[in-house]
């Protein structure tokens, strides 16, 4: 997985993880972290491999990586932080080898992440990433569940596989 080695070393990438992780340093609520990142491409990934779908590894953990990189911009400047990550990510992506239909496929998978009607794409991609967003949040565990502001159909309050 050079590519995604060649993500995790990009100055913009460590740059904005950076940024998020001071500017989320004190939030109450569910971080955006490596660790999300992380659990989200693992999510994605166990999702491929059940439905049998041939994305290639690399290219759903550049959309995990890279899904919620917009949210410094959101945070500084109020631009929605789907719209500002696909532009991160196509930048991102094309500085680490990425060809232009999969940037394409990623950015498409970030700018659906946050609605509700990708789970109705005919991209298994843009699916996987909204589920994989929402079901790695732990809010059973969460000492601050009772105060956040999520809907209660979409916390996720027991373990679901």
């Amino acid at each position: 997985m050079e590519r995604i080695r060649k993500i995790q070393e990009h100055p913009l990438f460590q740059e904005l993880v950076k940024k998020l992780d001071t500017a989320e340093k004190n939030r109450q609520f569910c971080r955006h972290t490596m660790e999300h990142f992380l659990d989200v491409a693992r999510l994605m990934y166990i999702y491929s491999l059940e439905d049998g779908t041939a994305i290639e590894k690399d290219i759903i953990y550049a959309a995990a990586l890279l899904h919620d990189l917009g949210r410094y911009e959101q945070l500084i400047h109020g631009t929605p932080h789907d719209i500002a990550g696909a532009g991160t990510a196509e930048s991102i992506m094309k500085d680490c080898g990425f060809q232009e239909d999969e940037i394409e496929s990623v950015k498409a998978a970030i700018l659906g992440h946050r609605n509700a009607a990708s789970l109705s794409s005919d991209f298994p991609l843009t699916v996987y990433l909204y589920r994989a967003d929402k079901k790695s949040r732990n809010c059973f565990a969460c000492p601050s569940e009772p105060e956040c502001s999520w809907p209660e159909e979409k916390k996720n309050l027991w373990i679901e596989y």
